[in-house]
């Protein structure tokens, strides 16, 4: 990874820069040996597809259950429908340059197998696979790299257990994705790919019989009982601090419990480990039912929080709670505070794992808040990946709910799924004092600039109002940076001087907010609720240039109160 990151930035301009050397040092730094040489043996090693024949198929004796339900993808017989974007196989075929990465690569997991109403759609299901097995020779292109070809085999496996027939060439093509896979496995990216490599291993050991498909059981069960510790947190949340990833990784274990079920048996570790998850994501979803947006999030990626728990119903587990007023999860470093008709979901968390922080954003101490159901303050969302501009703006600090100071990032977020230099937390506290809940918190993502500023972020919440206290602590003179960024249908117009009005879709207003400290305007933004997808939005920017310390507080006031 050292030597991939130092290419990067020679390609760009010929030269490296020591700033940016010592950004790749502590991007470097944290990684796990095992990152490092397994990036080289991955490149060096390529194997050769193993194209024996497929083991027997074995028999389940136990019943498959409904999965989760993601949106259909698939809009004809061979047109797709992706990250905003269509295509038609007949034009654009299974790789090549006429889309992005993300879009071949989810044109290759076969999502629509399990989607909404799949069940009509079995006809050219079938075609789809046939015509995937004939166009992509094993071990060629896009579709045979790890992450595709897990997800892939596991949609495979899911529609042959709901009673769908597979073709021949795609039974054995199944057995070539298995062993394929077991010699591609992601050791150098660990996290939700590795478990996605390992749950595929599982459920392709156990759609054959024999000693070669109880090897990749083996293989992917190992792998799963070492991973379950480290990336399923004791508060049910999932280590990459991802709302989206955590929505993924409940489905993941759900159709683990499903399978064990249909083999009859039970998985025991995952049924554990389920019900913190569930109440995890309840707790981090809005009223609406949607996930609050922190770190790489998005809305249609993994299936919504309502059918993940309808899913769970169907396997007999328990729903998930109803969130406490408070709720904080240590563990994750996420909190929901709810008096009266406002929810606010703050963000008190490191930005990732040390050796993994690909899906972070530079986010500490943001927040979100919905009012009588209705997001209000946001962050921006995710819709797009790749190392292009737009995807380091919605990474940066200034699409986010929170502080920036001299128009720095609060953790160096660069080239799509990198982070060098990162803020981390301190002086957590969560409570509940003369009927509000008070969340504080500070991090230390700036300490590099020049007189080490701090940023100490208070929110108090009652049944009236907020009243938000940012911090910034340190020595010099600095430009500081505060932004609320609207849900989109909300626009912001000034009612006094000092006096910002939030009104509502029906021209009525929702809230109203003032500042001391700072300078008030109104500017565009934008919300990105899917990928592909760009709404346009407001948001409220305070700002000052000061000596430290300093501080801004805003005060909100509900309309109705």
């Amino acid at each position: 990874m050292l030597l991939v990151g130092t290419r990067h930035l020679i390609d760009a301009r010929g030269f490296v820069t020591p700033s940016e050397l010592h950004r790749l040092w502590h991007t470097v730094r944290y990684l796990k040996p095992v990152q490092i040489y397994g990036r080289a043996r991955f490149r060096l090693l390529r194997p050769r597809p193993d194209l024996s024949p497929a083991p027997d198929s074995r028999s389940m004796i136990g019943p498959w259950k409904k999965p989760a339900a993601r949106r259909r993808s698939l809009t004809g017989l061979r047109d797709f429908h992706f990250l905003g974007q269509t295509g038609a196989l007949d034009e654009i075929g299974w790789d090549g340059p006429e889309r992005s990465k993300l879009w071949r690569y989810n044109q290759h997991y076969f999502d629509d197998l399990n989607a909404v109403r799949s069940s009509a759609r079995v006809d050219w299901h079938l075609a789809l696979i046939k015509d995937w097995v004939a166009q992509n020779p094993p071990g060629q292109g896009t579709g045979w790299e790890p992450y595709p070809t897990s997800l892939r085999i596991v949609n495979w496996v899911k529609w042959a257990l709901a009673g769908n027939q597979l073709p021949s060439e795609a039974v054995h093509s199944l057995a070539v994705q298995a062993r394929w896979l077991s010699r591609r496995l992601e050791w150098h990216l660990l996290g939700n790919h590795l478990f996605a490599n390992a749950k595929a291993l599982v459920f392709v050991g156990s759609l054959f019989a024999g000693a070669e498909a109880d090897s990749w059981r083996t293989l992917g069960s190992t792998i799963l009982a070492r991973e379950f510790s480290e990336q399923i947190l004791p508060d049910g949340g999932h280590f990459e601090l991802s709302t989206m990833y955590h929505a993924l990784a409940v489905e993941d274990l759900l159709d683990l419990v499903n399978l064990a079920g249909a083999r009859g048996e039970s998985d025991a570790q995952a049924e554990a480990a389920v019900p913190a998850m569930l109440n995890w994501l309840r707790a981090m979803c809005h009223p609406d039912g949607e996930i609050a947006f922190f770190n790489d999030a998005a809305f249609a990626v993994a299936p919504s929080p309502a059918e993940i728990f309808s899913y769970a119903k169907r396997l007999g587990l328990l729903p998930p709670a109803e969130p406490d007023a408070l709720t904080w999860l240590s563990d994750s470093g996420y909190t929901r505070l709810a008096v009266g008709p406002a929810v606010l979901i703050a963000d008190l968390a490191r930005v990732g794992p040390n050796h993994l922080p690909g899906h972070a954003h530079a986010d500490t101490l943001s927040f979100e808040l919905s009012l009588q159901g209705q997001r209000v303050i946001v962050n921006s969302g995710t819709s797009v990946y790749g190392t292009a501009i737009e995807r380091q703006r919605q990474r940066g600090t200034a699409a986010h709910s929170t502080l920036m100071i001299d128009g720095k990032d609060s953790s160096e977020v660069w080239s799509g799924f990198r982070v060098g230099r990162r803020a981390y937390p301190f002086d957590i506290s969560v409570r509940e004092e003369g009927g509000a809940l008070i969340a504080k918190a500070a991090h230390n993502g700036y300490r590099h600039l020049p007189g080490a500023p701090i940023h100490r972020r208070e929110w108090l919440l009652c049944r009236s109002g907020l009243d938000v206290i940012d911090t910034v602590e340190g020595a010099g003179r600095h430009e500081i940076d505060l932004r609320f960024h609207l849900a989109p249908a909300l626009s912001a117009q000034f009612s006094t001087n000092d006096t910002i009005e939030v009104i509502g879709e029906h021209g009525k207003p929702v809230l109203a907010l003032s500042v001391e400290g700072g300078s008030m305007e109104i500017e565009p933004s934008s919300w990105h609720p899917q990928f592909g997808t760009t709404v346009q939005s407001q948001a409220i920017h305070i700002c000052a240039i000061a000596d430290m310390p300093f501080r801004f507080h805003t005060r909100f006031w509900w309309a109705a109160a």
